[in-house]
């Protein structure tokens, strides 16, 4: 008989994540409550944010306990429902946690009934259609307030987030340079994904002085992945009256105890600029027209998408491992093999 596999933290996180911190276990398959709908997860998705929450530190969601179920955003399919708005054969994307089965009601975190158009691949929606599309779309609308002609800058640029970032700024008419941390990916975002320039930091003395010589005319919008010695650099390249889009500091998930130093803050003031971080889930209002406009996109061939994709769940743990340590492109994410499957 199926049981509910769930991935739980055994183990604060030192460092980079190692396979040995979680383990796997197995418990019933739930049974939805009133109000409640039971769903089979099809996909994780892997979020560097998951980083903040599995070294038992607050964060703006309460730290995993040891033993719990690690928390992260999935999409899956409803199979049993007491609530009205959500009936069996739904797909649904949610913060959910890594497992088989979770239970969900209409106050759900992230709880979006999702609509697959076509031959859309389902994974879509965990990454350029899911939460990597919408927050590349809404950070540099919203917080970015991008406009035709403007110099855009994004770190961790072959990322799941950076890349669509990316995209998103040419089909916008913007100037585009991407930081990578290999030749391989700056090649990536330049012959494939369509980007201007490429920085590839491991073999750049100064990141600074590169954008510097690459937009001499100073940077508008400088999109955030990373934080660390990167934005240290970039407060130095940017306009008067440019905007810092923090959307992640994955320079420091891996080393909370000893962040990296910013000094140049003094250029914010200098320079008049506005840095201001978000969450997607503050700005959901703002998702289904970013949605309409992505799928238009990506049905059109003007966005290309690329996934990393590991399959089976008791992987999860290496595959975040393996996104942490930056050897990832594209969106990383987790489909699961199913107790169905495993059980024939």
């Amino acid at each position: 008989m199926p049981q509910n596999r769930q991935v739980t933290l055994i183990k604060h996180v030192i460092g980079n994540p190692k396979i040995e911190d979680f383990a796997m276990i197995e418990t019933p398959i739930p049974e939805p409550g009133p109000g409640q709908f039971l769903v089979r997860n099809l996909y994780f998705s892997l979020e560097p944010a998951i980083r903040g929450w599995l070294d038992g530190k607050a964060n703006y969601f309460p730290p995993i306990p040891l033993g719990g179920v690690v928390r992260g955003p999935s999409v899956g399919r409803v199979l049993k429902s007491n609530n009205p708005d959500h009936q069996p054969g739904d797909i649904v994307f949610a913060l959910n946690h890594w497992e088989d089965y979770s239970i969900l009601d209409s106050d759900t975190i992230l709880l979006q009934k999702l609509q697959p158009k076509g031959d859309t691949p389902i994974s879509y929606y965990i990454g350029p259609l899911g939460g990597s599309g919408t927050t590349a779309y809404v950070g540099l609308h919203e917080i970015g307030h991008i406009q035709p002609g403007q110099t855009v800058v994004i770190s961790a640029a072959a990322g799941a987030t950076g890349g669509m970032a990316g995209q998103i700024a040419k089909l916008r008419g913007c100037k585009v340079i991407g930081i990578v941390g290999s030749d391989d990916k700056a090649k990536l975002i330049t012959e494939e994904l369509g980007f201007d320039h490429a920085i590839n930091y491991n073999k750049t003395p100064g990141i600074a002085a590169a954008v510097n010589a690459l937009a001499p005319e100073g940077v508008d919008i400088y999109y955030d992945n990373v934080g660390g010695p990167t934005l240290n650099e970039m407060l130095l390249t940017m306009k008067v009256q440019g905007r810092i889009v923090c959307c992640g500091m994955i320079a420091d998930y891996n080393r909370t105890d000893n962040p990296n130093p910013i000094t140049n803050l003094w250029e914010v003031v200098a320079r008049q600029l506005t840095m201001q971080g978000f969450l997607l889930h503050y700005y959901q209002d703002k998702v289904p027209a970013a949605l309409d406009q992505l799928e238009k996109w990506i049905a059109e061939g003007k966005i290309k998408v690329m996934e990393h994709i590991t399959y089976g769940i008791a992987n999860t743990p290496a595959a975040y491992s393996e996104l942490m340590s930056g050897k990832t492109i594209g969106k990383a994410l987790v489909a699961l093999d199913t107790p169905e499957d495993t059980a024939k």
